[in-house]
């Protein structure tokens, strides 16, 4: 009998979740939830995550160390930044379209209003996020350049957080190897190339228990949900934000269908698992090692591209996040009754291009890059809480939806590099088993 593909077990555990959720909510169960259920997803994303830094170590310094020509890494390397931007700007641009023509901030009445803002303008997190916004607003131009580069490199590699500093690390790393000679640098490549192939086959294991994960982030994101009267007043504004990620995705399909000549449909199934990683953890990082696996093996991406391309893309590629701070800051100057000019949303497309590269690649992000984005058209810091108010209560579903745009963009992109560089192949997908009779 034929296996039931990943990406339908994942399915399964998702909607299992939401019910579970759903009925836990009806018989009390939350602590129940958060005490028993909430753990086996924490774990989840923190095996993903211990070996993020690992593989992106690994995966890119063998990719440039193989390459044997420094001017084709410089050739990824602008390519790759190129698209990010191009990608990123219509994804703003996508959001203020829609946002403009639907309006959705006029029909928020004023009760709702006064009901947001008296729940969440108080709200820590709310709080934390402004404060986070302020420290990075106040750091000079060239602060994300100068953050780049590491003064401690195992401090670097101890810090997920950290990531364009693994990567710049790896970038040196591997270049130097190259300029060495290859018999100097053979028994590090041998290093590294041994290191890229357990990591990879330990994201094949950490997968095996992804259905059963996924089900227990659903069901805690369902149980810690917020007054549903509340999210029902913001459907309208999660409608907007959602319908422009939906077209996003039709974007890269007509991409990848006219760039790289390959089905598009095929390509969501081959990428489902990540999006749904992407959706149940809200994290480009975390959903990070996974990407790479399903890009490389079963999408055909060299390893060349994919490890730069990648990793790359998760810390600075935001396409749905991008998007989702269009829609909210013209929602909340809407909502508000405030006026925004062509002048202003042509600022809102600078600023959140611009946010999205400093940008961690974690759960609530988006939002600390949207209190810049309203700072920079204007928002008196007054009405700041009470703006974030507004959408706090449909941030999480929201981030959740974002992410699985951010994740799929980046595949995108990596397809794309990939087939102007001939690095674009048949796919040849490993399974978790394949050296188990052997060993048993």
């Amino acid at each position: 009998m034929k296996k039931l593909a990943l990406h339908w077990k994942i399915l399964i555990g998702m909607l299992l979740g939401l019910v579970f959720g759903f009925i836990m909510l009806q018989v009390g169960g939350r602590a129940f939830t958060e005490d028993w259920i909430k753990p086996i997803g924490s774990i989840f994303v923190k095996l993903l995550k211990l070996i993020a830094i690992p593989l992106i170590l690994a995966s890119l310094i063998k990719g440039i160390s193989d390459l044997k020509d420094i001017s084709k890494f410089k050739n990824i390397g602008l390519k790759t930044i190129g698209i990010y931007i191009v990608t990123t700007v219509i994804a703003i641009s996508i959001g203020l379209a829609l946002v403009n023509i639907i309006q959705p901030g006029d029909g928020v009445s004023e009760e709702t209003i006064a009901k947001l803002t008296e729940t969440y303008s108080e709200n820590s997190s709310v709080k934390a996020k402004i404060a986070e916004a302020s420290k990075q607003m106040d750091t000079g131009p060239l602060q994300f350049l100068e953050d780049m580069v590491p003064d401690n490199a195992f401090n670097a590699l101890s810090n997920n957080k950290l990531m364009l500093q693994v990567i710049f690390f790896a970038i040196f790393l591997g270049i130097s190897m190259l300029l060495i000679g290859e018999k100097q640098a053979k028994p590090m490549k041998k290093l590294f190339d041994s290191l890229n192939d357990i990591v990879l086959k330990m994201v094949d294991l950490i997968m095996l228990s992804a259905p059963v994960a996924v089900f227990a982030l659903l069901a805690n994101v369902v149980v810690s949900s917020d007054d549903p009267d509340i999210l029902f007043a913001l459907l309208k504004y999660a409608g907007v934000v959602v319908f422009g990620l939906v077209l996003m995705i039709v974007f890269y399909c007509i991409i990848v269908a006219t760039f790289t000549k390959k089905n598009p449909f095929w390509f969501l199934k081959e990428i489902s698992p990540a999006q749904l990683l992407a959706f149940s953890t809200s994290s480009s990082a975390a959903t990070l090692p996974v990407t790479m696996e399903r890009v490389e093996e079963h999408i055909g991406v060299d390893k060349e591209v994919s490890s730069f391309v990648l990793p790359v893309g998760a810390t600075i590629n935001m396409d749905g996040t991008s998007l989702y701070q269009a829609v909210a800051a013209v929602f909340i100057f809407q909502a508000l009754g405030l006026d925004l000019t062509f002048a202003d949303q042509i600022t809102i497309v600078l600023t959140a291009l611009l946010a999205s590269i400093g940008s961690a690649a974690v759960p609530g992000a988006g939002m600390v890059m949207l209190v810049i984005v309203l700072e920079s058209v204007g928002l008196p810091p007054e009405l700041l809480p009470i703006g974030l108010a507004l959408i706090f209560a449909v941030d999480r579903p929201l981030d959740m939806c974002r992410t699985v745009v951010n994740v799929t963009g980046d595949a995108t992109v990596s397809m794309i590099v990939a087939k102007s560089v001939g690095k674009l192949h048949d796919p040849k997908p490993k399974e978790w088993d394949d050296n188990y009779d052997a060993v048993k």
